[in-house]
């Protein structure tokens, strides 16, 4: 027995692909044999599965609940939630080696996909690899596993809930929040959560929906945002929090209907903790606003730039000992006293905890950011085969010039106009630009020095690629 994946699923942070394409039972089967025999190798011997709200979900968590078995590992099912939920059924049971969502994340509703924890660490990169290599051979064991049902919601709410634990109650009570779970499998745990925190609590979109009937839930992008936005202006409600599909990313607007945007949104938690825990290290990716970096100096903290992607930000935090990180893409990861990964319904009740700590509204900690001009994340495909070649050659270009480069992921250039980014995605064939300034004519110079850069690699920014 072997198994051969289409090679575009098995990817740097997770496995994802089209349902009934490129993805399909038979790839969950060989996912869950590969998995159950390396957690088997490394002496586990029991694995947490949940699943998203996408119609495909169950029958792919049947297959690769067949998998696990197969190759001896023993199954909790702890059946719909969001991300996170999984992820806390992994941290927080002692009998638990490792844990498998089931989720096509913010993707379109035709795609899904895995993501994984091993024995409490990321699973990613030449792990994922390894599974590919792994089906390819044959390479797994065999035996007989048994599967239970656990149900974990009710645990993972009161988990939640300790993030409001030293706040003043009374700070709570008069708040009004709007929150929008965008038909994703957050919807259900939002409605327990809300149901039993202070203050007024308006929920759109809690019905858990695998077609996104009422808009695309990735609260990256800002249209998606808008009955959030509407909500927030007809109730008159102090702030308003949006997730991503399968809850691991969060999204807010303030009082006012502004974007507050992932290092934004980071900057807030920043001044929080840091009040808590003077000099701690703040970990942001690459595509994070200056004032990001500046605030938390400010604020005595250590701020450091790592690469962008989900596995790799909580990799590092464990390496820094780091109790807060961040990325643009509303990933936010809370290890002061939580477990140090992704959790978007975690980082709705810290926001509000944040604004009663420090005594000011969030619309209030939103006007106070400094005004930088800056360009979305500017994406735009490029050969595979072109694509980490042209970012070499933009590195060896500027090794020879007085430009102050940072090559953490990519090269980013701070110039006195502000900064510019270029680095290739790990997930699929684009370039991505952005750049920041404080003033229109300083970004438009950072944008013809990006500009000039493709140029000299024989590319240029063509038509927007999507996720």
């Amino acid at each position: 027995m072997s198994h051969d994946f289409d090679p575009t699923v098995l990817r740097e942070y997770d496995i994802r692909g089209i349902v009934g394409e490129t993805l399909g039972p038979d790839d969950a089967r060989a996912i869950g044999r590969g998995f159950a025999t390396l957690i088997g190798r490394a002496g586990g011997s029991k694995v947490a599965v949940g699943y998203d709200g996408r119609t495909s979900s169950p029958i792919l968590e049947h297959a690769l609940v067949e998998g696990l078995t197969a190759s001896g590992c023993d199954v909790v099912q702890i059946g719909m939630g969001p991300t996170p939920m999984l992820y806390y059924a992994e941290a927080s049971a002692e009998d638990v080696d490792g844990g498998i969502q089931i989720t096509g994340s913010h993707n379109p509703a035709n795609y899904n996909g895995f993501k994984m924890v091993f024995q409490g660490r990321p699973f990613f990169g030449e792990d994922i690899a390894r599974l590919g290599e792994m089906a390819a051979a044959g390479d797994w064991d065999d035996g007989v596993g048994s599967v239970e049902d656990r149900a974990v919601m009710d645990a993972y709410i009161d988990r939640l809930l300790t993030g409001l634990d030293e706040v003043d109650e009374q700070a709570l009570a008069n708040l009004k929040v709007g929150w929008d779970a965008g038909n994703g499998a957050a919807g259900p745990a939002l409605e327990a959560l809300a149901a039993r925190m202070p203050g007024e609590h308006h929920l759109l979109y809690t019905d858990v929906d695998g077609e996104f009937p009422n808009h695309h839930p990735d609260p990256t992008v800002e249209e998606n945002l808008a009955d959030l936005r509407a909500l927030v202006a007809e109730k008159n409600l102090d702030f308003g929090v949006a997730f991503d599909g399968d809850g691991d990313r969060i999204g807010a607007i303030d009082g006012e209907g502004r974007v507050i945007w992932g290092d934004q949104l980071l900057m807030i938690y920043a001044e929080d903790l840091l009040a808590r825990a003077p000099g701690a290290t703040i970990i942001a990716d690459v595509k994070a606003s200056r004032a990001l970096f500046d605030h938390v100096a400010e604020h005595g903290g250590k701020p450091m730039m790592w690469k962008t992607g989900h596995s790799l930000i909580k990799s590092k935090m464990k390496e820094t000992s780091s109790p807060l990180a961040g990325e643009m893409s509303g990933h936010v990861f809370f290890a002061d006293t939580y477990y140090g990964y992704d959790d978007a319904l975690y980082a709705g009740v810290r926001l509000i905890a944040a604004a009663a700590r420090l005594g000011r509204s969030v619309t209030e900690l939103r006007g106070a950011m400094p005004a930088m001009i800056n360009t979305p994340e500017m994406r735009f495909q490029v050969d595979e085969s072109r694509k980490f070649a042209a970012i070499r050659e933009v590195e060896e270009r500027l090794a020879n010039s007085d430009s102050d480069v940072d090559g953490t992921d990519g090269v980013r250039v701070s110039t006195p106009d502000g900064w510019w980014l270029l680095r290739a995605s790990n997930t699929q064939d684009v370039l991505v630009a952005r750049a920041e300034s404080d003033s229109e004519e300083g970004l438009a110079r950072l944008m013809a020095q990006i500009d000039e850069q493709l140029a000299l690699s024989g590319l240029a920014r063509g038509p927007q690629a999507g996720h």
